[in-house]
């Protein structure tokens, strides 16, 4: 059975009605009783959805968008493809925020796991399989689905809609929300999943919030480490693929893709919209910009930070990272000079 979501969708709405709502303007030839129902993303959008475009980095998508509305800068309005009317945005980041908003209002607000509070601790519409262990002070949501032989330890939260496969350990004071959890995943204590992304629309007038409504999505075998925080996607899904084990005090930020059977130590951080391949290594207090790709089998030595795209298979280190026997060139060089400035002194 499909999962229902975490969200409720407001009414559609005219595209002029939208325009006014977050201080667009139609482009010739839009139709303004044109009815759009959603947000997404360039890539998925489709007729009676709008979507937008931020980042030059996307321009490919753009032109291939089947959106039945794009919120752009007029310097990108040309490049709108037809069928899809342009809405004119200043600032379309801002835009967006604001057609999030109208859409899906209860994003701003988490949903409380239990309708009352003096509910029990395991809600009445929750379901869960035989051999389910639930130890004291641990909340089961509302329509919460939880697998066979699924421990859920003391003091843990599983939220609204949140389905937990078989076979699992969610630790104590875990928290996982607007999450789907598969077989044989490890949570350790204090894990949170599924929260807001960092997403805000940032300008002189203030910092306007971006709902969140994607989710998480970790699959089988799954090992997530003590307070490690996994934001839930901003349109789309974050999702840590099968196999992946993830240290503690790591942050993944929203719509980032980890791929199967991974290595991320401690104290890592993974901005949002990054993509990892399978079997990429992120040494201890590494960090990747937003909006890369790390190929599959590369791997990323303790304290490197990546900030474009990492071919599969290479090593890197460094602040910004480079292949590695360039950064061991690197460390040569300032050897040698660090010796010449100490004969210097001399």
């Amino acid at each position: 059975m499909e999962h229902p979501g975490f969200f409720e969708r407001a009414a559609p709405v005219r595209l002029a009605v939208l325009a006014e709502r977050v201080g667009a303007e139609l482009g010739r030839g839009a139709d303004a009783d044109a009815r759009i129902c959603d947000v997404k993303a360039l890539a998925d959008a489709g007729p009676g959805e709008v979507s937008f475009l931020d980042n030059r980095k996307y321009l490919g998508q753009l032109g291939e968008t089947r959106a039945g509305a794009c919120l752009v800068a007029p310097t990108f309005a040309a490049r709108v493809p037809e069928p899809t009317a342009v809405l004119l945005a200043g600032a379309p980041y801002r835009a967006f925020a604001l057609a999030l908003q109208l859409f899906y209002p209860e994003a701003l607000q988490p949903k409380a796991a239990m309708a009352r509070t003096d509910e029990p601790a395991i809600h009445p519409s929750a379901q869960l399989e035989e051999d389910v262990s639930i130890e004291p002070g641990a909340v089961i949501g509302r329509e919460a689905q939880i697998g066979r032989g699924t421990t859920v330890a003391a003091g843990a939260v599983i939220g609204y809609r949140v389905t937990v496969g078989r076979g699992c350990y969610i630790g104590p004071c875990a928290s996982v929300t607007h999450a789907l959890v598969g077989d044989r995943v490890i949570l350790h204590a204090g894990v949170r999943i599924g929260q807001d992304g960092f997403g805000f629309a940032m300008s002189a007038r203030g910092h306007l919030k971006v709902p969140q409504i994607g989710r998480v999505i970790i699959q089988d075998d799954v090992e997530i480490g003590a307070n490690t925080c996994v934001d839930r996607g901003a349109l789309k899904d974050t999702v840590i693929g099968e196999g992946t084990k993830i240290d503690n005090l790591v942050q993944i930020g929203h719509n980032v893709v980890v791929g199967r059977h991974c290595v991320i130590v401690g104290q890592t951080g993974i901005s949002g919209s990054t993509e990892l391949g399978d079997f990429v290594v992120m040494g201890g207090q590494s960090g990747a910009v937003g909006h890369i790709k790390i190929g599959a089998g590369a791997q990323i030595a303790g304290g490197g930070h990546p900030k474009d795209d990492v071919p599969p298979g290479a090593k890197m280190a460094g602040t910004p990272a480079v292949p590695l026997t360039e950064y061991g060139r690197q460390l040569a060089v300032l050897k040698r000079l660090a010796r010449r400035g100490q004969s210097g002194g001399d």
